[in-house]
């Protein structure tokens, strides 16, 4: 084996000597996917050897397992490359988690070992015994907490005949005479509750807000409340086909938008206080949700489809696909991308940041559309005049030149400074910051 050829990763660690840095490596592979620790070389590969005695394995076996919880017993090999010995210690993935060594809790992270924090430590364990947290009882609210209209919305949205109390016993939503915190969480009636809040706000720049809602309450509500203001912030125009109803064409795929904000709302990371983020902007939507991917899972395995769904809230999961909301839209990134490949958007992008998953998505260009809709479009907006185009124009993008204002609505430039230059005389608009490099601020009056 050539081992200067080799490089420390997630599973080969390198150690010159056997010391307490080698049983954090230990539970930082059981705590993952297992791997190899090769004592006696350096961090670039090269060999140095170490000298063993007849007792040296046994005794490395006997104090790992004894400064490990759960108890790991590893399997040691001696090996020899250029006439110097070599161990070579190998861990192998621990099927109860996590680990830890002398009360800490360690998981690998590329070539290096991290610490474990307490929600990392309880999600792990969950996740070992197919749990999760919204599964466990909520021992700060009660069933008076829970909005029976809510449960009875999700009665109808998954069409099934049961009473309240039969919802409650059949998908555990109960335990003993305490709810969960996934029933809490999904039907609760506290309008003001900040477990479940989502920001969301239609942004004129980055710093200016034109219209703003926080989303509280229960979850089974809540897809609908988003998608309702995204719609109302977004355009809308229509496609002559030949049919007998022209269809309409927004901004957006409206389908793979809905796919995102579910999947917000039921992979969010609901033990953090940090809220769930929406920004709409003129040319492109921005998601922010708490809570990163699981550990060995990319962006690019997610975005290509082969993994394994791991939830991290398996009851909320579960009430999403009972009411048909996963089924029609929660099938995943991949098929996000799709829509909008087939829409002619632009690829979103996905990155994980802040310890939470970022997804921007773009507004397909306006200019793209068809002859025909351009034509219907027109014909729609005679009757309106050039200046109350002009601020339908910059509401919808306040940075448009003169001369990108008369090609919109179809005048010349020296008219377009005329009605601005009107538009101003009655307050309506002001120009904030200079001629190249500033942006129209529409008056809300």
């Amino acid at each position: 084996m050539n081992y200067s050829s080799m490089i420390e990763n997630n599973t080969i660690e390198f150690k010159t000597t056997f010391q307490k840095e080698v049983i954090e490596t230990v539970v930082a592979f059981a705590n993952s996917k297992g791997g190899h620790i090769y004592i006696g070389i350096k961090d670039n590969g090269t060999i140095i050897g170490i000298d063993i005695a007849p007792e040296t394995i046994q005794n490395y076996i006997n104090i790992i397992k004894q400064a490990t919880e759960p108890k790991i017993i590893v399997d040691i090999d001696l090996l020899q490359k250029d006439g110097k010995d070599i161990l070579d210690i190998q861990v192998d993935e621990y099927p109860i988690k996590p680990v830890s060594y002398k009360g800490r809790y360690f998981k690998r992270r590329n070539n290096s070992n991290h610490q474990m924090t307490p929600i990392e430590i309880s999600n792990t364990h969950l996740k070992t015994i197919n749990s999760s947290w919204d599964y466990f009882t909520d021992l700060n609210h009660n069933i008076q907490d829970i909005d029976e209209e809510n449960l009875k919305i999700f009665i109808k949205m998954a069409n099934i005949d049961d009473t309240i109390e039969s919802i409650y016993k059949k998908f555990e939503l109960i335990k003993g005479s305490n709810i969960t915190n996934g029933c809490y969480l999904l039907f609760n009636n506290n309008d003001k509750s900040l477990f479940t809040n989502i920001e969301i706000g239609r942004f004129q720049t980055q710093t200016l807000i034109k219209d703003s809602l926080s989303i509280h309450g229960g979850l089974i509500n809540q897809v609908e409340i988003v998608i309702n203001f995204i719609y109302k912030h977004i355009n809308k125009a229509y496609v002559i086909t030949g049919k007998p109803q022209r269809d309409e064409v927004w901004d957006y795929p409206m389908d793979a938008i809905r796919e995102i904000v579910v999947n917000m709302i039921v992979h969010r990371d609901y033990v953090s206080s940090i809220h769930s983020v929406i920004k709409i902007f003129d040319d492109r939507l921005e998601f922010y949700n708490q809570g990163s991917l699981p550990d060995g899972l990319s962006i690019e395995d997610v975005k290509s489809g082969k993994y394994k769904s791991m939830p991290r809230n398996l009851q909320i999961a579960d009430i999403f696909k009972t009411a048909d909301i996963i089924e029609k839209y929660g099938s995943g990134i991949k098929r996000v991308i799709k829509l909008f490949k087939e829409y002619g958007s632009k690829e979103p992008i996905f990155e994980n940041r802040l310890g939470g998953m970022v997804v921007a998505v773009f507004r397909k260009d306006p200019f793209e559309t068809t002859q025909e809709t351009t034509q219907e479009t027109t014909q729609e907006t005679k009757k309106i005049s050039t200046k109350e185009k002009i601020i339908i124009e910059l509401e919808k993008n306040s940075s448009l030149t003169r001369e990108e204002l008369a090609k919109r609505i179809g005048v010349s430039a020296n008219a377009i400074k005329q009605h601005l230059s009107k538009l101003k005389n009655e307050n309506r608009i002001q120009r904030l910051g200079s001629t190249k490099a500033g942006y129209w601020e529409v008056s809300d009056v």
